[in-house]
């Protein structure tokens, strides 16, 4: 087995056609058959399942594109720090919870790399869709947050995935709302004087469970609920319908504008306040790019860490 046999691979699965791979890894197509044959024939599986319509990755190759993307892509880690310039563009992908925070990190780390060399990609999306991103290698970081309801799954999710959870900041729940709001001259907000208006919470999937929401309080019983999947709309629902999220309290008003608030949330004996522990994930045992590097050191300097 060899590394340009796994970019084979790669790029087989990624392109679902041996004549659009061979295209891409400028290569006849005979010359890509006989490569993957050769590995299939070492390994004793098949990877791949040809039709006319193309081909597709059977369980066997499934499960070892996954080992191939690791491997490949910290080959090329080491290349990017010890070996030449290629020509090739190098990719970086980050997919986060919905982080005003996470995509200035991006912002910024972005700025220090010569764009047209780069082929950046950032991903606010669901819970699950975080974790199976970094798992698969879609993208090398994931950002996300665990609390005291929510670790014991969280973690379990995150070790049968691979993954490995690191430490970046400690915060209590505010309530995040928009400045004209009726409570937005509160100096803090008991969860009672929320009942007349929605609670605005990011749409995890029709499968999901209690333990995959991004909102630190998603257990509590709410009178008033809207779903959103995207911060604009999100953030649109507050203005026009007087909505509100629990988060984390860190916003960015270079992103987000100054028309919104974080006021902290009162808790009580029915409502017990939780300490939210944001942090990023990767696959374990892998090293980061330098882009990766660079990212999270943008966000420790924007969450002052």
């Amino acid at each position: 087995m060899t590394l340009i046999q796994l970019k084979y691979i790669i790029a087989i699965a990624e392109t679902k056609s041996m004549n659009k791979a061979a295209e891409q890894l400028y290569m006849s197509q005979p010359s890509l058959t006989n490569g993957v044959k050769e590995l299939e024939k070492e390994l004793g599986i098949t990877l791949f399942y040809r039709s006319g319509k193309g081909v597709t990755l059977t369980n066997d190759g499934a499960e070892f594109l996954l080992y191939a993307k690791q491997l490949y892509s910290q080959y090329e880690n080491l290349l990017g720090k010890y070996g030449k310039e290629g020509s090739c563009k190098k990719k970086f992908g980050v997919s986060t919870q919905h982080y005003s925070f996470a995509v200035k990190a991006f912002v910024d780390m972005a700025k220090e790399f010569d764009m047209s060399e780069y082929e950046f990609a950032i991903r606010e999306t669901k819970t699950a869709e975080v974790i199976s991103d970094v798992s698969t290698l879609k993208s090398e970081l994931g950002v996300l947050f665990l609390c005291d309801f929510n670790r014991k799954s969280m973690e379990k999710l995150l070790s049968s995935a691979g993954l490995k959870f690191h430490h970046l900041i400690e915060c209590q729940a505010y309530v995040y709302l928009w400045k004209n709001h009726p409570l937005a001259k509160e100096k803090s907000i008991r969860f009672g004087q929320l009942s007349g208006y929605p609670c605005l919470s990011f749409e995890q999937g029709d499968n999901s469970t209690f333990y995959l929401a991004e909102e630190i309080l998603a257990t509590n019983e709410y009178p008033q609920v809207i779903k959103a999947n995207d911060r604009a709309t999100m953030l649109n629902l507050m203005v026009g319908l007087n909505g509100y999220t629990l988060c984390s309290g860190i916003i960015c008003e270079e992103l987000n504008g100054s028309d919104f608030l974080a006021i902290p949330f009162e808790d009580d004996e029915q409502n017990p306040n939780s300490l939210m522990e944001i942090g990023y994930i990767t696959r374990k045992n892998i090293l980061l790019s330098k882009m990766g590097e660079r990212y999270v050191e943008a966000l420790k300097k924007y969450l002052k860490v």
